[in-house]
């Protein structure tokens, strides 16, 4: 995709009726989400949705993935909490800049190549993890509330799914929310709303410098975070990218999205936002409900400013529990459930760290290092796989030994070679033969002088056949 390429009509124009409603759909998602990610970072509600509309703003006309929900995250807000507390918000809006720096330098470096080394069964994990945090997010909205609360969101979901079957020009989601909204204010039902959680301010954001001082000590507290926050919005946009680009079947540039990411984050910290990145729960539900260009994350935008600043009275009524509905819709749309279908039928080693993976981001309440753990963990069960090297002696003419290895050699291989060989018996004429063993690192080349030399000290002649990386002896 080149750069002129967002302004083809097509990446505007060619679904409006689908991305407009995708897009305002979304925005009900990101409601709750804005609020709850400002809590846990300790800042203003007002801080989350400035964020969600700026970095999605930006991500319309810079990012390389069409219809990607980006906005304030939860892996991010938790970064932020010890900052805001030990050194206040002003240090947050600067952190803010320096980690869309970083992540802008991620994208001219072209670092979004790397996520290729990330295995499907983390991949899988990452979202099933996902999905059971936004679960596990909702209970708490359950304490303390009586039947109201159920009546709401069983309904809202019972309207979610039954209503397709007859009903399709308007997104479920957004007819349950509105009519829960009515029913909930006609029958005076005493239930939680958005306005009970956050007072929603009707101010645009404006532009402004951090006003904290900017000299070396205070790059030096500001760089962790934002060397964390970079590194976690990476890796869980290129992740959420792939994923939308596995639903829609078009692959998109990851590196323009990381530029995209860097510049919105940037503009999120001079308009008093949190730092943030794509939403896989979110960018989803847009794609399920037919956002398929840049104008559903425009109208995602644009709605939720609308939402806060000119109708924000109007969404203090909304019912948390109607909310809830929807968040628990998209825990069921995202989780693997056909992945979980066939698990018996997957090997035990991609099982294995598909569960690893959840249970250490449910663990932690960290995707990145859920995301960590699943592809070292990937790699050493890959590399305990490979070492399995077949090693065989054969006796020749002349008292002669012959050994052939098939498998490549690495670290890992290359002390079984070293173990199997040993001295070489009592042959004086010792013969490797290489032809269907590449040698794959430096180890295995240093593993291979050792034993040429260990049998050379022993008064055998020896020869290595097709050695890929050390050459014939």
């Amino acid at each position: 995709m080149n750069q002129m390429s967002i302004w083809r009509k097509d990446q505007w124009f060619g679904n409006i009726r689908g991305d407009v409603l995708a897009g305002i759909t979304a925005t009900l998602a990101l409601i709750p989400d804005s609020l709850a990610f400002s809590f846990i970072a300790g800042v203003s509600p007002m801080v989350g949705i400035y964020a969600s509309v700026c970095i999605l703003l930006v991500t319309t006309f810079l990012g390389g993935r069409p219809g990607m929900i980006s906005a304030a995250a939860g892996s991010m807000a938790v970064l932020m909490t010890h900052l805001v507390a030990e050194h206040g918000i002003q240090y947050l809006f600067a952190a803010t800049i320096l980690t869309g720096i970083l992540q802008y330098l991620m994208g001219i470096l072209k670092l979004g190549r790397w996520m290729s080394f990330v295995p499907n069964a983390v991949i899988t994990g990452f979202i099933n993890a996902l999905a059971i945090l936004i679960f596990l997010s909702q209970l708490k909205n359950f304490s303390g509330e009586s039947w109201p609360m159920y009546v709401v969101v069983g309904v809202t979901l019972l309207i979610i799914y039954v209503l397709p079957r007859f009903f399709k020009k308007i997104p479920s989601p957004l007819v349950a929310v509105g009519m829960m909204t009515v029913v909930v204010l006609l029958l005076g039902w005493q239930t939680k709303s958005v306005g009970d959680l956050a007072n929603i301010t009707p101010t645009l954001p404006s532009f402004f410098i951090p006003d904290i001082p900017w000299n070396l000590s205070t790059l030096w507290i500001i760089l962790p975070y934002s060397l964390s926050l970079a590194v976690v919005g990476f890796t869980e946009t290129l992740l959420t990218q792939d994923i939308v680009d596995e639903m829609t079947g078009v692959q998109t540039n990851k590196n323009k999205e990381m530029v995209g990411q860097g510049a919105a984050n940037v503009v999120t910290g001079f308009f008093g936002g949190m730092a943030g990145c794509a939403l896989i729960a979110e960018s989803a539900i847009n794609i399920k409900l037919g956002g398929k260009t840049r104008l559903s994350t425009l109208v995602a935008a644009v709605a939720l400013l609308l939402l806060a600043v000119v109708f924000g009275p109007l969404l203090n009524y909304i019912p948390m529990a109607a909310l809830v509905g929807v968040m628990l819709m998209v825990c069921i749309e995202i989780f693997d459930w056909k992945y979980l279908g066939r698990i018996h039928k997957v090997p035990r080693s991609e099982a294995f760290v598909m569960i690893v993976t959840v249970g250490i981001v449910v663990y932690t309440h960290d995707l990145a290092i859920g995301v960590l753990v699943g592809v070292l963990l990937s790699v050493l069960l890959f590399a305990h796989k490979t070492s399995k090297i077949q090693i065989s002696r054969e006796e020749l003419q002349g008292g002669d030994a012959l050994y052939k290895v098939k498998g490549p050699l690495f670290f890992v291989s290359s002390s079984k070679l070293q173990d199997e060989i040993g001295l070489g018996g009592t042959s004086d004429h010792v013969s490797i033969d290489l032809s269907e063993a590449p040698v794959m690192d430096h180890s295995a080349g240093l593993a291979l002088d050792k034993i040429v030399n260990r049998l050379e000290q022993n008064g055998k002649s020896v020869r290595i056949i097709h050695a890929a990386e050390s050459g014939s002896r």
